[in-house]
Formats: C-alpha cells, structure tokens, sequence
C-alpha cells in the first residue's frame, strides 16, 4: 500500500437510532491487503511484496467503498466485520486514481445482507462538526473521534501526484489504516477519510461527496472514465496596471489565459492572451476562483463536475472584444507522465545489456535522473506538445555489465534521439527499429547530450542477451504492453 502522507483517522456515528449500534459498526470493515510493487529499476523483476490496512463501509449491495491507495498494487484482498474474526475475500470492481476510490465486493455477501447501508449528504459547512470512524494502526477494533471542518479547498491528491480535486480538512486525528472510512454528519456520509498533513498536528483531508457521487455516477455505465480537462492554465490579475493595459476595469473579474495545451478541450478554441470572464454561467474573479453551493473555490471544480463529452460554455474577452466558446470536455491522457501507475507492469526492453524504459514518474522516482535533458523532456512533455510527436520519451536507464557493454555504463539516465537514424517515436517503435527483418552491420543509438553514439554490432546481440537473461535472471527481454 502507498501512504505518500499521513492518514486520516476516522469515526462514525449511528446512521439511524433504530439500527443495533453492532449492526451499525459492522457495515464498516476493516481491509487488509497483500500487496506486489513492481520494481521500476530492475523491470523484469516481480517487484517488493508487502501488505498493509485500510478501512471501508457498505454503501449497497456488495459495494463496499474505499480509497485507491488502500487497494493499489492489491494480490489479495480481505475484509472483517467489526468483532468478527472471519475474513472475507473481497476483489476490486472499480478503481479510480485520479480521485483515490475504489470499489469492492466480497465473494460471499450473504452475511452483509441486514447490515445498514449508509447514503451521501451534501459538503459540510466550515465549523461544523463531524464524526469519523476507522480501523487505526496500534489495535484491532474501531477507532472513533470527532473533528471540526475547518477548510473547503481545491489541493492535490496524494495518491496521483498528478490531480487536484476539492477537499474538506477536519481537524480530527491522524493514523494509519483508516483510509478509505467514512466521515459523518447528522445520520449521513459527508466524506471519505483519504490523507492527511505531516507538517501539523490533528490536520486532516476527506474526499468531501460530490467527488464520491461523481465517481459512483461515473462507473454506472460499468467503466470508470477519467475527469476531463480544459488544458488550459490561467495567470491572476490583480495587478491594477496590469488591467488597465489590458483594457480592463480594475473590478476584481476575470483571468488571463497563459496557455493552452495542444489536443486539449480548449485547443482551437481558447487563445493565449483571452481573458477569462465566466465559466458555465459562473463569473470567474481575478484569482480564478467560482463561487459554488455558497463557497469560492477554484473555476476548475466546475469541470471537475462534468463527464467526458459533456459541453461547457466559456466567454472571454478576445482583442478587447467579447466572445462566447462552446467547449466539449474531454481527458488530457497525456497528463499520466506526472501520474504515479498502479496496478500495471513496467515497459521495457532489454537489448545486449541496454535497457530501455518509457519515461514517467514511477520511472523518475526509482531512478533520479539527473540530466538536464531528461528532466526538460519530462517538464515539458504537455506543456509544449511533445507527446504530439513521441508518444514515449524512451530512456536508456541502465547498463547491464557484458562483455558488449564493458565501456558503455555512462550512457545510462540519457534519453534516446534516434536508432539507425530512425527518430524514436515510443518504446514500440524502439523495439521494432532494434529487432528488423534485417539487421544490419551496427545498431547506432543516438542519445539526447551525449558526444557520441552507442553502437553494438549485430553479429555480438544475440550471445549477449543469452549471457544477460542467464546472469541477470531475466525471463523475458521485453514487456511491450501499458
């Protein structure tokens, strides 16, 4: 299980004064999982096992909802009834990264069948108090405790890295293993206990119930999509001189559209250089924020509610000139390069001794790359369209030791530009340039900032990948699929 930050305790009050508080208890499980993460500096290898516990809670039949990270990377799930040694295998039917939930069912429900089904409210209001219920490291039985919402935001996800949503903090406790438990108010479910701050005390997040009823919207049609975005970025006007030389009244409305990102939504649409002034009917103010269900929060939540193919209206100013853009939604898939990957085995290939991997976070993080090209590839791979032309950034990560590759160990963390003069599109086109019909005398691999090629001959390839696969104990030279 990855826990990038604390996690937040949680507690839970009786969703109805009829309901036995055991049948009530019971309806929220504690999780435990075996886990397998794949190894991104050795790719072939299974990975590091391991294991951990979250907390879950019945919202229907056999719909049991938690966070992502609780179940990420996930070989064996199992649930267990509060007081109740029995554990339940359980299996993931739907998981969504972007926003950290998942949800599960048991193998066997029948013994669910009376338990209560808690239902959803609405965001609750600042300085209210709610109750929060969980399965914290430290003991075995349920952990209860009571929190104040001090704070409606959009913040970042931690289990992605890569996606903001909106958030409520509490100011309850934080443990371990109550990710995933629900957070009540009144006799319903406000939010899902899912991170918390490691730099303060008693700070903690949950995923507040529009991003839950989106994602159980959302998986309706039995697929899970990922949040459309604009692909645009804004910059503030406050500056008063700013908006006078833009032609604009020093009223506190409206952003200026910095960039927008090539095959988003808004591509065509949107120009660098519009200011924009409302979003869906909603003025837009010069911090970029919308007021929505009584609070001000970022324009982006106004997305965040739609689906992919869903329609919004934008109107900007243009030149000074007013205009109104119909803009269909859609996702930025190339935004999963900044996305930790779960659930999935590493790309590579192994070549001679040379192993090649598409770039991405995982891949960042496991290898530190330090050269400057690589890190400028990485930063702006979205923001100047590079996917447009490579659907991977192909990086030779490491050098296995060979005769063939006695000499070629500081090549490793460089990017590849071209192969037999042939520039590389993704990790697919590499293999294929690399295994021809007809090889030819030299393989030359031309790296991003280096003086010099690497060149194998082609008559060594084929003794140096039986040596590598035997001392390395490599099974396959090659994994191709996402």
């Amino acid at each position: 299980m990855n826990f990038s930050k604390a996690l937040l305790a949680c507690a839970l009050t009786l969703p109805a004064m009829a309901a036995d508080i055991s049948d009530v208890y019971r309806s929220v499980v504690r999780i435990e999982v075996a886990t397998q993460v794949p190894d991104y500096e050795t790719p072939w290898n299974t990975g590091r096992f391991g294991g951990g516990t979250g907390t879950g809670f019945l919202i229907g039949k056999n719909r049991f909802l938690t966070n992502a990270h609780v179940v990420s990377n996930s070989q064996r799930i199992q649930l267990t009834i509060h007081g109740s040694p029995k554990k339940y295998p359980a299996k993931i039917e739907y998981i969504a990264h972007d926003c950290d939930l998942a949800l599960l069912s048991v193998e066997d429900f029948s013994d669910f069948g009376g338990f209560p089904e808690f239902e959803f409210s609405v965001v609750p209001r600042l300085e209210s108090q709610v109750r929060v219920i969980g399965y914290p490291v430290g003991g075995e039985r349920l952990s209860v405790t009571r929190g104040v919402v001090s704070r409606i935001d959009f913040q970042p996800y931690s289990h992605s890295r890569a996606d903001s949503h909106l958030v409520v903090q509490i100011d309850a406790a934080i443990n371990p293993g109550n990710s995933g438990g629900p957070v009540i108010q009144g006799d319903k479910v406000v939010g899902v206990a899912f991170q918390g701050l490691r730099q303060a005390d008693n700070t903690g997040y949950i995923i507040p119930t529009p991003v839950v009823k989106r994602f159980l919207k959302d998986i309706d049609d039995g697929k899970y999509d990922p949040y459309p975005e604009l692909g645009i970025s804004d910059f503030p006007l406050h500056n008063s001189a700013m908006r006078m030389a833009l032609g604009l009244p020093n009223d506190g409305r409206g952003v200026l559209i910095k960039d927008v990102t090539k095959s988003s939504s808004c591509d065509g649409l949107i120009e660098p250089g519009d200011i924009l002034m409302s979003l869906q009917g909603s003025a837009v103010d010069s911090a970029g924020q919308v007021s929505i269900d009584g609070g001000t929060v970022d324009l982006a939540e106004i997305v965040e509610r739609k689906f992919v193919g869903d329609k919004v209206t934008m109107k900007v100013l243009r030149n000074g000139e007013p205009k109104e853009v119909e803009v269909t939604l859609k996702p930025l898939t190339q935004m999963q390069m900044y996305a930790i990957q779960y659930n999935k085995k590493p790309r590579y290939i192994v070549f001679a001794g040379l192993v090649f991997q598409p770039l991405d976070t995982n891949l960042f993080a496991a290898h530190k790359f330090t050269d400057t090209t690589v890190r400028r590839l990485y930063t702006d791979y979205v923001s100047k369209g590079l996917f447009e032309k490579h659907r991977d950034v192909v990086i030779l990560s490491r050098v296995e030791s060979d005769p063939v590759t006695s000499q070629l160990g500081e090549f490793a963390g460089f990017a590849v530009d071209k192969i037999n003069g042939v520039e590389v599109k993704d990790l697919k086109h590499a293999h294929d340039l690399l295994h021809p019909k007809e090889a030819p005398e030299f393989f030359v691999i031309e790296l991003f900032g280096t003086s010099r090629p690497v060149v194998i001959a082609s008559a060594l390839v084929e003794q140096a990948n039986e040596r590598v696969s035997s001392n390395y104990g490599i099974s396959q030279l090659s994994n191709l699929k996402d």
